[in-house]
């Protein structure tokens, strides 16, 4: 490995801990707080020790399928006291997404559950069932339900000229029993079917955080999610700082390699990470993509006992020491995200030697 122990060490730093630096917290639901019917493990301590602190909760959900008083009503028997005013839903966001490009009153093509149908009345829209209707747009959002029946009316709808429109993309969706096609999956056999493709009102494009802006006041918000490529991508885009928990779809593996769009300011293994100072990891505030200028040209970066190290012999990222897994990836984040071409070879070492099992 050459001499590779005997480069220069950066010292991650731990910040105050995230629920002290901000106003809101923005979270996400399914693989954050619970999958399926059941929380997350620590998920409701976590949340009511933030609440006692004077954090303000939201939840912002890229699904569709229920309002939000049957989100809350969710949260509150699982120990999450929560109001429908505390949950944002993408059925909401795609409602405002609609209601900006058709007239008041208009019928609207819903293929998707009664969350969806609830969110266009509250915003003056008509939902149908049928393309004979003439909608003015389709929307379509998860539904456990869905039928081919559905799916063709809202493709022949499109195809005679109504707007397209997706709750969210997301291709996958976390249940107790593993990963199952999600809305982006439904989605697409529409879009395949007519060469169209819809306006993404769901995480990461912005209208779903800006609905979550607007209905929250927050100044200062961070979004938590577990999937890189929705909450925190979204996230960037909305120039707000994230954290990544590893309770649901991202993997270590996937967070090691992510873009620079997809990179949390956080990492925590779970909500608890709201309560525990932790270093600023994959961006400086308010500078998505940069690093500290004391980052230049350093191949090796130590936290919580643990040190990653970039070989530029071997080409392969190595950890040394011990301690909490999750302090071992925040080091192996930091450098891995220096600008070097990391592959999922050069840090499968690493990922091993922290109990992480690379995938693939």
């Amino acid at each position: 490995m050459g001499n590779h122990r005997d480069a220069p060490v950066y010292e991650l730093t731990a910040a105050k801990a995230p629920v002290t630096e901000y106003d809101v917290a923005l979270l996400d639901l399914d693989g954050v707080v619970y999958t399926g019917q059941g929380a997350v493990q620590g998920a409701v301590q976590a949340l009511a020790r933030a609440r006692a602190t004077g954090l303000r909760l939201a939840f912002v959900t890229n699904n569709a399928s229920r309002s939000p008083s049957a989100v809350a009503a969710h949260l509150s028997r699982l120990g999450v006291p929560a109001t429908s005013d505390d949950v944002v839903t993408s059925a909401q966001a795609a409602a405002s997404v609609i209601a900006a490009r058709v007239p008041a009153g208009s019928p609207v093509l819903v293929a998707g559950a009664i969350g969806l149908r609830l969110a266009l009345r509250a915003r003056g829209l008509r939902p149908v069932s049928v393309a004979k209707d003439n909608p003015a747009a389709v929307v379509v959002g998860y539904s456990p339900d869905m039928s081919y029946g559905l799916l063709a009316e809202a493709g022949l709808a499109v195809r005679a000229g109504a707007l397209f429109v997706a709750a969210n993309v997301d291709k996958t969706l976390p249940t107790p029993r593993g990963l199952q096609p999600g809305n982006g999956s439904i989605v697409q056999v529409i879009a395949t079917a007519t060469g169209i493709e819809p306006l993404v009102a769901g995480k990461p494009e912005p209208p779903l955080h800006h609905e979550a802006m607007r209905r929250t006041g927050a100044k200062r918000p961070l979004v938590v999610g577990d999937r890189l490529d929705t909450d925190i991508e979204g996230a960037a885009r909305g120039d707000a700082d994230s954290m990544l928990v590893l309770t649901g779809v991202s993997t270590p593996q996937e967070l090691v390699l992510a873009p620079p769009s997809q990179r949390p300011n956080y990492i925590a293994a779970d909500l608890a990470g709201l309560l525990e100072p932790q270093p600023l990891v994959g961006v400086v505030r308010g500078s998505v993509g940069e690093r500290p200028d004391a980052m230049a040209g350093v191949t090796a970066v130590r936290y919580g006992g643990w040190t990653a190290r970039w070989s530029p012999h071997g080409g392969s990222v190595f950890m040394d020491g011990g301690g909490e897994p999750v302090d071992g990836l925040r080091a192996l984040c930091a450098v891995s995200w220096l600008g070097k071409q990391v592959t999922a070879e050069m840090v499968e070492p690493a990922l091993r030697h922290l109990k992480y099992q690379p995938q693939g």
